[in-house]
């Protein structure tokens, strides 16, 4: 996907722009984030909703088994005694007479809302309908989040909610759910309901929340491999693995764990203050004591070898069809052992 391409809106910016009286004909969201694309359409049927007295002027296509002429001329017919009509065309990538859609774009029928949703990248942006969409402001862009954007995310959506969540506790969070945005939101939910009426997300309410579930998260894992305790990170990671985690979230999540290892002594010597270091290292200062205590059990060669088994483990897994399992369990025994 193009980032930042000229003429092309992110389409985080609908929900705030969005209303009955600024509504475009076109709207074409295209990207691999599915959690935005959802948010977007969601944001233009509740601004059109008002307009629409009748269920025949709202429909929905696919487009497996359409194409963009037949959809077009049902945007072209009157409504049925609505002020607009509502067409939604999903799966819009599979498509095949995509450029049709120009003429359409120059001159859409007024009464008209058309949502296409593009779920995936845009790789011809110089054919059409594309030039014809950016020149007319109607295509958006779901770009995922990563890094401090999508900590910004959470942060606000939790101040939506009226919770407080911090910076350092956000990026905990992530950590132990993944940058998946709509996992991120269900947890938050969650935490919500057990903290109550309390305004202020704590770690507890982070970290207590697996418990509650009664689920292992990554950093129950980092704790295993630290002690050495292979028997318990086997059984960790395996269970990670059916919670849905991924294994190359797995992998790049020690990664980063024996990296920080690799600094623990260089900022012993420091004597820096433990929120310090522990941003140096890469954790949560809750967590900081734990590496402290995991550095003593392994040593430079340790942590070289550690780094050679957890790169051979992320190319099995990337070209290889070896089970998920069988890798991370081959992974954890070269390093424990």
């Amino acid at each position: 996907m193009a980032k930042d391409r000229p003429g092309i809106s992110s389409i985080l910016e609908i929900s705030k722009k969005i209303n009955k009286n600024n509504l475009l004909p076109v709207y074409y969201f295209f990207g691999e984030d599915s959690f935005s694309l959802n948010i977007g359409l969601k944001a233009v049927e509740k601004a059109v909703l008002p307009f629409i007295s009748s269920d025949f002027d709202k429909e929905t296509f696919y487009g497996e088994n359409k194409t963009i002429s037949e959809v077009l001329d049902f945007a072209s017919a009157f409504p049925f005694g609505s002020e607009k009509k509502l067409i939604i065309f999903k799966e819009f990538e599979k498509v095949k007479d995509k450029k049709n859609l120009s003429g359409y774009i120059r001159s859409p029928a007024e009464f008209t809302v058309l949502v296409l949703l593009h779920n995936g990248s845009v790789s011809g942006f110089k054919s059409e309908p594309f030039p014809s969409l950016i020149e007319k402001g109607y295509i958006f862009a779901a770009k995922e989040l990563k890094g401090e954007h999508l900590i910004s995310w959470i942060i606000n959506y939790c101040e939506e909610e009226e919770k407080y969540l911090s910076k350092e506790n956000a990026g905990l969070l992530v950590d132990i759910v993944g940058d998946a945005r709509n996992l991120i939101e269900s947890q938050l939910e969650k935490i919500f309901t057990f903290m109550g009426e309390r305004k202020e997300i704590s770690i507890n309410d982070i970290t207590s929340l697996s418990t509650e579930l009664k689920e292992y998260n990554i950093f129950d894992l980092q704790n295993a491999v630290g002690k050495k305790d292979k028997a318990r990170a086997v059984k960790i990671a395996y269970k990670l693995l059916e919670q849905g985690k991924e294994p190359t979230f797995i992998i790049f999540m020690l990664t980063r764990y024996f990296t920080g290892l690799t600094r623990i002594n260089e900022l012993r010597e420091k004597k820096l203050p433990e929120k310090t270091a522990a941003g140096i290292v890469g954790t949560h200062p809750y967590y900081y004591k734990d590496y402290l205590n995991a550095r003593n059990n392994f040593s430079d060669r340790d942590l070289f070898h550690a780094s050679e088994s957890l790169l051979k483990a992320d190319l099995s897994i990337k070209t290889t069809s070896t089970d998920y399992k069988s890798v991370i369990a081959l992974l954890l025994a070269e390093i424990l052992d």
